[in-house]
């Protein structure tokens, strides 16, 4: 079909449409779908209702003339959306903003027309709906993440936009039959990866199930046809057994006096096969286990249901959950257990209140749906705006669009353990979740400062995964921070964003320091006093140089984008700088503190006390070598204007890495003497490798100690000489 040049783009959602040069008829209102609409509408009042017809009329004409793919009338996409928001009961300004949802972007409507017709949270519902169209973007994934931001950050303000922009989505994966088959498969990953996990987030269960069934309709055609053909044969042969289970569990609950619902539980076709494939499970493994769920009045009646069909069947040890108690962090309630039925059938059961239920399938919406959910649904509401500040404080730290998308997908997976604070406070984290995530939920300043923790009262690492029901403490050192190393194992993406907010800023001011003092070092060596600078010599350098501030001019110094010597001739070939008599340039004081900007070489462990020079590489800043290392001794030749002349600051007050090969006698306890003789010499351990070299004679062992200087090395070193299982010992270097 021909279109005209205010044709709206290609959509990145997945609603196609297209205009037509001729006039189109306008919609009719008296369509069975607008009739439809209008008698869901009855919830609200006369009022109400009628501005709502006045944004569909508004709506009807804006889109004049512009058809989905399939050849539909386009305002018959948000009539559908405003349709499912009063599926909702939501209130009439959402509906309204479901009506407009497309008028910003695919038309010549603007906000300001919104807001006088209709009010200004419209406008801004609808503003928080529009993608990015006018702003070119580098790849697609880059527009993608963009408009994910910005949805989020107008979902943190309003949560009706997140709600209106999952029924949208719903939508236009259900009408995609005209799509290009590429474009169905990327619309239907995204909303997989982004759109299905919010709306499980949310507590959206119910249409999170239909997104995932569509997607995976879209994606795996052929499977999904097979499968389906599958599920609809074993749900006929197995139908005698179903039954069976049934009665047996309405007639216990009527033998108790307990009035419930019980109802089977059909697994969706997407859950199905990514627990095939996930856990590597054949399709009679999926389906050979019953689900069933019974609804009943209160929450003691739940744990009186739990009673009375354990004693109906056998449960199975360790699948027991508490979600009343301690409810998932997308408000979802309920009680699950599995039990041994029939010919030992496994059988899970989720025990509920009808509000519980409320919540369970529709979430967030059900504040706004169910009367008797508003207990649930205000407590959900207070999670669910947790999450979003979360996510405006994340974004604030990031800043890139592409780095805050990452982020937030760590926390859109469902899995989730529940830990306890010393106080008792439930924290909930997600699965894989170590020590330093949990010191990041309690407080930033905790999270830079811890160095250890208690895990139910036992003393581990920081990068120990948590488990439910664990209980931890967090040891925290006023002069500790974030280590790069941190990155490769936190999972949340607050302990993510933290950690790399706190390293650029390390980097940052620890390069910019580095890079005055390696400049004002090669000036000394041309008799040029840095102080004696005149402004607009430095004007001109950093000038060219495309950076903004000295501060930025110096990192880059530090970092080997530009080289310092370099950089020194340039200022030296300016008339206002005067020059005396050379001088030997001072060393570089080294502390071991500057953070990222200078890095301890791993090679061989320069401690206070060493002889060491400094390698500079491209974009990584300062490694400090000790001379009789190895790769100093290959590459100072090839290299020599990359290494710099450094030295120890004469008292650091800091602990050092180094490594240390013990060889003892092959007898009983001898690690643990050697550990005891360590701590008593007043050195950490940080690390232990064993090997053994020949048994029944001796064995070798590593350890990455800490200490002050080489004195406190040597004071080490002497004792463990000392015992007399040692035969020999040395200090590791390449």
């Amino acid at each position: 079909m021909e279109s005209n040049a205010n044709a709206p783009a290609d959509s990145l959602d997945g609603a196609e449409v297209t205009s037509t040069l001729a006039e189109a008829p306008i919609y009719h209102s008296d369509d069975p779908a607008y009739r439809v609409f209008v008698d869901t509408l009855s919830y609200l009042e006369p009022d109400e209702i009628a501005l709502i017809l006045e944004a569909y009329r508004f709506g009807e004409q804006a889109h004049q003339g512009q058809f989905r793919l399939s050849g539909e009338p386009y305002i018959t996409h948000p009539l559908a959306v405003a349709g499912e928001l009063s599926e909702w009961r939501m209130d009439a300004q959402a509906i309204i903003a479901a009506l407009l949802h497309d008028v910003m972007e695919d038309t010549a409507v603007t906000k300001a027309e919104i807001a006088e017709r209709f009010g200004k949270q419209v406008a801004e519902l609808v503003d928080g709906l529009s993608k990015l169209e006018k702003i070119e973007f580098q790849s697609y994934q880059d527009a993608q993440a963009e408009n994910f931001r910005k949805m989020l950050m107008a979902m943190a303000r309003d949560l009706r936009i997140v709600l209106i922009k999952l029924a949208d989505r719903l939508h236009n994966l259900q009408t995609m039959a005209a799509v290009r088959p590429d474009k169905r498969r990327r619309v239907a990953h995204e909303t997989l990866e982004i759109y299905a996990p919010i709306a499980t987030r949310l507590g959206l269960n119910n249409i999170s199930r239909q997104l995932q069934d569509i997607s995976f309709q879209h994606i795996y055609p052929m499977r999904f046809r097979v499968l389906t053909r599958a599920v609809q044969a074993v749900r006929g042969n197995r139908r005698e057994l179903l039954l069976k289970i049934l009665d047996g569990i309405r007639s216990t609950l009527h033998k108790a006096n307990i009035e419930a619902g019980v109802f089977g539980r059909e697994k969706s076709l997407y859950s199905i096969y990514h627990k095939m494939v996930d856990k590597h499970l054949s399709f009679s493994q999926v389906l050979d286990i019953y689900g069933f769920r019974i609804l009943v009045k209160d929450i003691p009646t739940c744990y009186l249901t739990l009673g009375s069909l354990h004693s109906l069947y056998k449960p199975v040890p360790g699948k027991f959950k508490d979600y009343i108690a301690i409810p998932k962090g997308n408000g979802y309630q309920s009680l699950h257990t599995t039990l041994i039925g029939p010919y030992g059938t496994p059988v899970e059961i989720q025990i509920r209140t009808q509000g519980m239920h409320h919540v369970a399938e529709e979430g967030i919406a059900s504040h706004w749906q169910y009367k008797d959910s508003e207990e649930s649904g205000a407590d959900l509401q207070l999670k669910t705006h947790k999450w979003l500040q979360s996510l405006i404080e994340l974004q604030s730290a990031t800043g890139d669009s592409s780095e805050f998308l990452e982020h937030v997908k760590v926390d859109l997976f469902p899995d989730e353990v529940y830990v306890f604070t010393p106080k008792g406070k439930i924290l909930v984290l997600p699965r894989g979740a170590t020590a330093i995530d949990f010191a990041y939920a309690v407080h930033t300043d905790i999270g830079h400062r811890c160095v250890a923790a208690h895990i139910d009262q036992e003393l581990r690492p920081l990068s120990a995964e948590l488990a439910n029901g664990n209980q931890i403490e967090i040891i925290t050192a006023p002069n500790a921070n974030p280590s790069p190393n941190w990155l490769s194992y936190v999972k949340t993406s607050r302990a993510r964003s933290k950690i790399r907010q706190f390293l650029k800023t390390m980097q940052q001011e620890g390069s910019s320091t580095l890079g005055e003092n390696m400049l004002n070092q090669e000036l000394q060596a041309l008799g040029i006093v840095p102080s004696e600078i005149p402004a607009t010599a430095w004007e001109r350098v950093i000038h060219a140089s495309g950076k903004k501030s000295r501060r930025d001019f110096f990192a880059d110094i530090a970092l080997g984008k530009s080289l310092a010597a370099v950089v020194a001739h340039r200022l030296a070939a300016h008339d206002e700088v005067s020059q005396t008599e050379a001088a030997a340039p001072e060393p570089l004081i080294i502390r071991g503190t500057e953070g990222v900007a200078i890095q301890l070489a791993a090679c061989c462990y320069p401690i206070p006390g060493d002889p060491i020079i400094g390698f500079l590489r491209k974009g990584q800043g300062l490694r400090i070598h000790t001379h009789s290392c190895q790769v100093v001794r290959k590459s100072r030749r090839t290299e020599p204007q990359n290494w710099i002349h450094v030295a120890w600051e004469a008292e650091p007050d800091q602990l050092f890495d180094v490594c240390i090969r013990v060889t003892v006698k092959n007898v009983r306890g001898s690690l643990g003497r050697v550990a005891v003789a360590i701590a008593q010499a007043g050195v950490n351990i940080e690390q232990v490798h064993m090997n053994s070299g020949n048994p029944g004679l001796y064995t070798e062992m590593s350890f990455l100690v800490q200490v002050r200087e080489r004195k406190h090395l040597a004071t080490l070193m002497r004792a463990l000489r000392r015992l007399p299982d040692i035969v020999r010992i040395v200090r590791e270097q390449e």
